[in-house]
């Protein structure tokens, strides 16, 4: 089977300094593969660069059949295909949550708002905030934004949703209640790339865990193969730096929160 997402051998500076080295990756569809790394080791770079965010300095990244590096004047067609969410919720304060939602489907999909307005309240059921479509967003919390800016993505139904760290903008009791929205989603088969510091979670929503280090991929292979037994003695060290529970071992049952613990000096 033909990948949804491949990325080849793409290269990306910043005022001369290389962020990715020739990051060479492959998403088929239902996959969810998790990003794991050290702050600044390229891995939120990646996501914007697959989403035309920024431009790649070298390397092709294609779309099934299409090459979308390097396009200019279809760039929004391909933000339509893949949707991303970020740490910030990027939610109009000044207009209420269906109305957030009711925007990108109705005018860059041209979809019949209540066609959209139907999905988007059961979505919001779904996410546990279906009496919050008339709230502005300054009226909810960082988790509640978090998920409707998830409901938000998934209402332009992309192939392949992109999600940068979005539980690092919220309180540790907030967390949970997201991750839970995201695993969710991998049960029902969305095609996802997850940029995380939340070990446990990534255990327990991964197909394959990417660990970057220094702009490349340094290792990756299955939750089980990373987790338990890491190759390269970075990956090692760098989880050395977290504690969290073996997710396999107890299943997929709702996240606690507070397993985070800073990454250390290395």
């Amino acid at each position: 089977m033909e990948p949804i997402l491949r990325v080849k051998e793409i290269q990306k500076s910043f005022d001369g300094t290389g962020v990715l080295r020739g990051v060479s990756l492959e998403i088929h569809e239902g996959e969810v593969i998790v990003i794991i790394g050290p702050s600044g080791c390229g891995k939120s770079t990646l996501l914007r660069c697959i989403n035309g965010l920024e431009k790649i300095d070298g390397g092709e990244i294609w779309l099934r059949d299409q090459k979308i590096s390097g396009l200019e004047k279809d760039l929004h067609l391909v933000r339509q295909k893949i949707g991303m969410v970020f740490q910030s919720y990027d939610l109009f304060p000044h207009m209420k949550v269906m109305d957030n939602l009711l925007l990108g489907p109705t005018k860059a999909l041209k979809r019949p708002p209540e066609e959209v307005r139907a999905e988007a309240m059961e979505m919001l059921k779904r996410v546990g905030l279906g009496d919050r479509a008339d709230a502005l967003p300054r009226t909810l919390s960082g988790g509640q934004k978090q998920r409707v800016a998830l409901v938000r993505a998934m209402l332009m139904h992309p192939q392949l949703l992109l999600l940068d760290e979005i539980t690092a903008a919220l309180d540790p009791e907030m967390v949970s209640e997201v991750l839970n929205v995201v695993i969710d989603l991998a049960e029902q088969g969305m095609t996802m790339a997850i940029v995380t510091h939340e070990m446990r979670f990534a255990e327990a929503v991964a197909d394959r865990v990417l660990f970057m280090e220094q702009g490349v991929i340094a290792e990756e292979g299955t939750p089980e193969e990373f987790f338990r037994e890491p190759r390269t003695e970075r990956a090692r060290r760098f989880l050395q730096s977290f504690t969290y529970a073996s997710a396999r071992k107890l299943g997929k049952r709702p996240l606690g929160s507070g397993e985070q613990r800073e990454e250390a000096e290395t």
